[in-house]
């Protein structure tokens, strides 16, 4: 049976050119970066060779990059790191109602501690209001934190104005950049962000690295406490194999981004167009032109979002209903509630998200199968009522 994986926004599979770079590092470079002899300083060597190649990628210097475990980590640390550190300022954070459920849960967390949380909110496409924003910031405010895009819908938010609005504030600024990383230039000067987070395993590296730029004179306090790795903010062994691996892919999308995120774009733009046209009561997710190249969230009337993975599948075609951390929940997507989509609507929708293996061909079979898929499961579905397909 012919397989499809249109997952990307959930993981990526390693690079072939990636691996290659790990390799050695698993059974002949094997070293301690914490050693003083040569197999500790070759590995050492590495590591800051790979903070170089993955600081460029941001417009960062290589001392504001701090490598971590997941992106999950990455985003507790910001949030709670900053709080902690500047709780004699303020103890006001702001977030939007469509972050990853891991700045979500920590920002709930804190809340239990003795913060303030404000979450803003979104329009049907997912934007921040601006001038909401200006508006919830107050004196007692230390951090906000809003996704670069969306990981379910795809919407990319204007990061460049949120980060002006933090500057003139003086409120530090976190966006997590997990989806958008290999697909959007970022340059977190001109973004004006002082915290921003980054996955490995989303930008076809290892599973077990990613990073927190973390801009210089940024007050931070670490939640790992130890031997003081990674300038002291994150102690624990650094896993070399991943980062080396992280950072080759990081060099791989800055030579192949520009390039890649056009083929991508007009890949999308067939699948909306076509899953748009050939299926009555289908409707695109997130904003129709200021989103990643490589997503396309649909939901369809009267059909359940988990019954058209199932039907996908059987057909030979890897695909989701919205994030990878919270698909096995029953409860519809926060994101799609967010941005106004009732419960029986949350529930019946399809991310489709491409990636560096996705051919003409594969969005064809999809446009070719789908159809039918809906239709058949619209024929059983208990919420269609008198509609007739």
């Amino acid at each position: 049976m012919k397989k499809i994986y249109l997952d990307y926004a959930a993981t990526t599979p390693v690079d072939p050119r990636v691996v290659k770079a790990i390799l050695p590092y698993f059974s002949e470079k094997f070293g301690n970066t914490m050693s003083l002899y040569s197999f500790g300083q070759e590995a050492k060597q590495a590591l800051e060779k790979s903070r170089e190649q993955v600081s460029g990628l941001i417009g960062a210097d290589p001392s504001e990059i701090i490598f971590t475990s997941s992106a999950t980590e990455s985003n507790n640390l910001a949030l709670k790191g900053i709080a902690f550190a500047n709780r004699k300022k303020g103890e006001h954070i702001i977030i939007s109602p469509i972050e990853h459920l891991c700045v979500r849960e920590s920002a709930r967390w804190l809340a239990k501690q003795g913060f303030e949380i404000t979450e803003l909110g979104v329009n049907k496409y997912g934007l921040v209001n601006l001038e909401e924003l200006r508006r919830a910031i107050r004196k007692d405010t230390i951090l906000v934190s809003i996704i670069h895009a969306s990981n379910e819908i795809g919407t990319i938010q204007p990061i460049e104005e949120i980060g002006e609005i933090c500057k003139e504030k003086e409120v530090y600024f976190h966006t997590d950049a997990v989806q958008s990383f290999d697909k959007i230039k970022i340059d977190v000067g001109k973004m004006n962000i002082d915290l921003l987070t980054a996955s490995s395993h989303k930008i076809y590296g290892p599973k077990g690295a990613a990073l927190l730029f973390i801009r210089r004179g940024t007050r931070i306090e670490p939640l790992l406490h130890g031997g003081g790795h990674e300038f002291g903010l994150r102690s624990s062994t650094v896993n070399v194999p991943a980062i080396v691996g992280f950072a080759k892919a990081c060099e791989l999308c800055k030579e192949e981004m520009k390039k890649e995120s056009q083929r991508q774009t007009k890949l999308r733009e067939k699948l909306i167009k076509g899953v748009l046209g050939k299926i009555e009561a289908s409707y695109l997710n997130g904003h129709p032109t200021e989103r990643l190249p490589n997503n396309a969230n649909f939901r369809f009337d009267f059909v359940e979002g988990e019954s058209i993975i199932i039907q996908l599948d059987l057909m030979g075609v890897a695909a989701s209903t919205g994030s990878a951390c919270s698909s096995e929940k029953l409860e519809p997507s926060h994101v799609l509630l967010a941005i106004g989509l009732r419960h029986e609507q949350a529930h019946g929708s399809l991310r489709l998200s491409l990636g560096r293996w996705t051919t003409e061909k594969d969005v064809d079979y999809v446009l070719k199968i789908l159809p039918g898929i809906i239709k058949n499961l619209r024929k059983i579905s208990p919420f269609k009522g008198s509609f007739k397909f």
